[in-house]
């Protein structure tokens, strides 16, 4: 039998826990003109909580990786109060002496050349080795392209055999390994990442979202950040402006990306992990473009419910 309520009651609203804000990093791959030591003290300066480091030249190429070197960007780290967002191994320009037609994404798991295909696993596992050492919890890299001589099925049966042994050792390391979805790529749609990460079916595998590249290949900024932040699968979150659909990374506040449809659908998946600003096309002046990209975003990120 229902009871009466006792006179003057009223039913306590229930509301939503806050949405934390969201940290916000820079790459140091806009600072290609500085030393990683000096990267870090400007972004540090300029406000953020994190720092993406690059793992190419000049910054951390893998090849250059020591323990000494380790130690010493721990230290940094440590005393500019600087986490690590990301280590980005998506490209390898300190790997040629003379640039081939395709030096972006060479060598990469699905290169038509077998000695190229190792190479590449041996400098992923560096950076994974340097990642552990200097505390970061997740690396990125590309699947890289479909060359001459690799049909895409082939590259999908290259990819699927050189990722877990891959993502084993980044596991053992208690590192995640971030795919990043790249316009012109094997792997370019979030789509097609989902689909690879149910594949393949391992805990260490996730995106490294550049939700520019969503925009750009217009896939839909939302959807991107839905279908993989419903599967928790993005470690690291890569922000930037555009004008349109060119693939030109320009400082947050001077394009026409839609920053609301982002933050509505970072919303929808509770995404708290790091957004880092990616602006190696500003290398003439990274400081002033970490600054202006700061007072841009967070208003954006700011914490709300």
């Amino acid at each position: 039998m229902a009871r009466d309520l006792p006179k003057g009651y009223r039913f306590k609203a229930m509301t939503p826990s806050p949405q934390p804000a969201i940290p916000l990093a820079f790459s140091t791959n806009a600072y290609t003109r500085f030393t990683l030591a000096e990267a870090l003290s400007d972004i540090a300066a300029a406000g953020y909580a994190g720092v993406e480091i690059l793992a190419d030249t000049p910054h951390a190429y893998p090849d250059d990786l020591t323990p000494a070197l380790a130690a010493s960007v721990r230290n940094h780290l440590e005393r500019l109060n600087l986490k690590v967002s990301n280590i980005n191994a998506n490209c390898t320009f300190g790997y040629w002496r003379h640039a081939p037609p395709e030096p972006f994404f060479e060598p990469s798991l699905i290169s038509p050349v077998p000695a190229y295909r190792v190479d590449r696993d041996r400098m992923i596992r560096k950076v994974i080795d340097f990642a552990a050492a200097i505390n970061a919890g997740n690396i990125c890299i590309t699947s890289g392209k479909v060359l001459g001589g690799v049909p895409p099925a082939e590259g999908a049966r290259l990819l699927r055999e050189n990722l877990p042994p891959l993502l084993d050792y980044a596991a053992r390391h208690n590192v995640l390994l971030g795919l990043e979805c790249e316009p012109g790529l094997f792997v370019e749609y979030a789509d097609e990442l989902a689909e690879l990460i149910t594949a393949i079916n391992h805990p260490a595998l996730g995106a490294n979202l550049d939700v520019g590249h969503s925009h750009v290949i217009g896939e839909g900024v939302g959807h991107a950040v839905r279908r993989l932040g419903q599967m928790n699968r993005i470690w690291n979150l890569h922000v930037e402006d555009l004008l349109g659909r060119k693939h030109y990374h320009l400082i947050p506040g001077d394009g026409n990306f839609p920053w609301a449809e982002l933050v509505a659908a970072l919303r929808d998946v509770r995404y708290t992990r790091f957004a880092t600003v990616e602006l190696y096309t500003m290398f003439a002046d990274p400081q002033s473009a970490a600054r202006r990209s700061i007072d841009y975003l967070r208003p954006l990120f700011a914490a709300h419910t």
